[in-house]
């Protein structure tokens, strides 16, 4: 689609303002052709020197231009010149900073306007001898032409999750074995040692085992290994919901990425266990914050038992204090077929005296 547009400008180029022009523009996708057509040349000689006119707007590019001419030249060593200069309307954003940097590199830039264009355009003399000049007017015709820019390339998000996961169904290339909870694991050792330091210590520290059938893995159940290799090959954890197995389920990952120094997995699980403190969690939790160092946990589980405790009593006669009320709160941890039970008593202060 074409678009023409024709404007006349009157006004007095001796009193600073606009000459008397007509513009006529026409704009194509991202092009424009802008003539300015400069009626009563005499007259506008009478502009001061530094001080342009002006034409009328015109857009190109989703960007607004105008073309600033400089009767007497823009500075004092070109003064017997004309000067014509390309202004970009408005605050030079980085999309238009990008626009400018696209216009002819033979152009040289006026420091007061941030133009582009000529200071040397034609010299007054060679105009007024040429044929350009007729009847006192003369026209200057700037085309301009934004290049479309290419279609981006839409770069696909990362998958390299996908083919460290494939790699660890495949089984393809393994070279070391787990035996856990029954069934046996196939990894790849540099997998492993990449991603947790206690694996790399234990394949290339100076204890590094030999080569064995299989590493033996107690206390830890099939299905939280199996979890945990899946988080150190695709950095993908395993969701946790509601329900008591699940809590469990996420308190013994808890314990696993603290065994195996997956500090990242270790603060998901410790973030998602904060959730799912109750009267019967709560003494669990605490055991894990002590034995694994969960700073954040032990905050919510002193929450919690805050928010239970009941109302401080002063009267040391009162039946808090003398009361046999023990609390016992326990923990288990898998160890096989076997159970440990850690019992934690907290008995109230009986000797208000003391």
């Amino acid at each position: 689609m074409v678009t023409t547009t024709a404007t006349t400008l009157a006004a007095s180029a001796g009193d600073g303002s606009s000459p008397p022009s007509r513009s006529t523009v026409t704009t194509i996708a991202a092009q424009a052709y802008h003539v300015l057509k400069i009626n009563g040349y005499s007259n506008t000689l009478k502009a001061g020197r530094h001080h342009p006119l002006s034409s009328c707007p015109f857009s190109a590019g989703g960007h607004t231009w105008h073309v600033s001419y400089y009767p007497n030249g823009c500075r004092d060593s070109n003064k017997d010149c004309i000067s014509i200069f390309l202004a970009l309307e408005g605050i030079v954003t980085e999309d238009r900073r990008t626009c400018w940097q696209k216009l002819h590199s033979a152009c040289s830039i006026d420091t007061g306007t941030r133009a582009r264009g000529f200071e040397n355009f034609i010299r007054r003399d060679e105009l007024e001898r040429s044929e350009y000049l007729n009847d006192d007017y003369f026209a200057i015709a700037a085309h301009v032409i934004i290049p479309k820019e290419k279609p981006s390339v839409v770069v696909p998000p990362s998958n390299m999750h996908l083919h460290y996961g494939d790699l660890l169904v495949s089984k393809e290339g393994t070279d070391v074995k787990f035996l856990v909870g029954g069934e046996m694991f196939a990894a790849h050792r540099l997998v492993l040692a990449a991603r947790s330091p206690v694996f790399k210590a234990e394949f290339f520290g100076p204890t590094k085992k030999g080569t064995i059938d299989a590493i033996q893995i107690d206390n830890m159940e099939a299905r939280v290994f199996k979890a945990l290799l899946g988080f150190i090959y695709t950095d993908i954890w395993l969701e946790i919901g509601h329900g008591k197995d699940n809590v469990a389920m996420a308190q013994q990952l808890l314990a696993a990425t603290d065994r195996y120094g997956l500090q990242r997995l270790k603060f998901v699980y410790e973030d998602k266990l904060c959730n799912h403190i109750d009267t019967c969690s709560v003494s669990t939790m605490l055991v894990l914050v002590e034995k694994h160092h969960c700073c954040k946990l032990k905050e919510a589980c002193s929450t919690f038992l805050s928010s239970m405790s009941p109302p401080i009593v002063e009267d040391p006669n009162s039946s808090i204090f003398g009361s046999e009320l023990e609390k016992t709160v326990s923990s288990s941890e898998n160890h096989g077929s076997q159970i440990n039970r850690t019992d934690i008593r907290i008995q109230p202060w009986q000797n208000a005296d003391v």
